[in-house]
C-alpha cells in the first residue's frame, strides 16, 4: 500500500537532501579525508532517507562513489547514519557480470580429459523410448534396455540445425556464395538420417574445406563431383606477321650484280 506524502515527509526529505556535510563526515570517518572527494548526487530512497554520493579518491578506483545513506524520522528527529560503502559509478571500471562457471564453456574449449556433463533435466535430451513411433518397439526396448539412454529432443535437433545452418557450413557461408553448386547434388554428400535428413549431410570428400563435417544441403565449394573445367587440345597459333616465301636480293657493298 502506498502512503500518502504528508508536508511533513516533505520537509523531512528537505532537510536530508540538505545534510551533505554530516553524511560527508560519516565517509571521512570510514575512509579517511584524502579519500573523499567533492559531492556528486543524492539518491532518494523513500521519505525518511536518502543517499548522499561522494567521489572516491582512492588509487585503482577511478569512477567509484562513496555512498553514505541517512535516515531521520521526521523533520524534528535528529539525522542518523545507516551506512557508508563504496560503490561503483557510471563510469567505474568493475568485474563482469557473474556468470556461472557451466555457462561459461565455449565451443571448443573442452580438452583432453574434461568431463563436461548436461545439465539436470537438459531440454536437448529425452529418453530413447520417448523418440519411437512404434508402441511395440518402445515397449520392448524400454524392458530390456536396449539402445541409448537418451537422445535428442524435438527442441534439441532444432537448436543444433540452427547453429549449423548459420555455422562455417551453413549456405550464407563465403565458400557457398562462390560456389558452382551445392552439397545436395553433390556425390560426396552423406545424407544424415532422421528428421535432419532433408538439410544436413556429412561431406566426404579429403579436398573439400568441410570434409568429415556437418553441412548444410545449401552449402558448397569448388570440389563439387559435378565441377567440370574446360579444356582444349588444339594450340593457339600466333597470326603470320611476315612473308618469307618470296627474297629480295640486294648486292653487298663493294661487289659487283652477277
Amino acid at each position: 500500500m502506498t502512503l500518502p506524502v504528508t508536508l511533513d515527509d516533505g520537509a523531512n526529505r528537505q532537510k536530508l537532501v540538505d545534510a551533505v556535510e554530516p553524511a560527508r563526515e560519516a565517509a571521512v570517518l570510514d575512509a579517511g579525508e584524502e579519500h573523499v572527494g567533492a559531492h556528486v548526487g543524492v539518491e532518494h530512497e523513500d521519505a525518511a532517507a536518502v543517499t548522499h554520493l561522494f567521489d572516491a579518491l582512492l588509487p585503482g578506483y577511478r569512477g567509484w562513489r562513496w555512498s553514505v545513506t541517512i535516515a531521520s524520522a521526521d523533520a524534528d528527529a535528529p539525522v542518523t547514519v545507516s551506512e557508508v560503502v563504496l560503490r561503483p559509478g557510471p563510469e567505474a571500471l568493475v568485474a563482469p557480470s557473474w556468470v556461472p562457471w557451466e555457462r561459461r564453456v565455449r565451443p571448443g574449449d573442452l580438452g583432453v580429459g574434461d568431463l563436461f556433463p548436461p545439465e539436470p533435466g537438459d531440454p536437448r535430451l529425452v529418453p530413447a523410448y520417448l523418440d519411437v513411433d512404434d508402441p511395440e518397439v518402445t515397449e520392448t526396448a524400454h524392458e530390456l534396455g536396449l539402445g541409448r539412454v537418451r537422445v535428442l529432443s524435438r527442441e534439441g535437433r532444432e537448436e543444433s540445425a540452427r547453429r549449423w545452418k548459420g555455422g562455417e557450413f551453413g549456405p550464407r557461408a563465403d565458400m557457398a556464395r562462390s560456389a558452382p553448386a551445392t552439397c545436395g547434388t553433390c556425390g560426396f554428400y552423406l545424407q544424415l538420417g532422421g528428421s535432419l535428413r532433408a538439410a544436413f549431410g556429412v561431406c566426404g570428400n579429403e579436398y573439400a574445406p568441410a570434409d568429415g563435417h556437418v553441412v548444410h544441403a545449401e552449402y558448397g565449394c569448388g570440389a563439387h563431383s559435378e565441377v567440370e573445367v574446360e579444356t582444349t587440345s588444339s594450340v593457339p597459333v600466333a597470326e603470320l606477321v611476315y612473308d618469307d616465301s618470296l627474297l629480295d636480293m640486294e648486292p653487298a657493298s663493294g661487289e659487283q650484280p652477277a
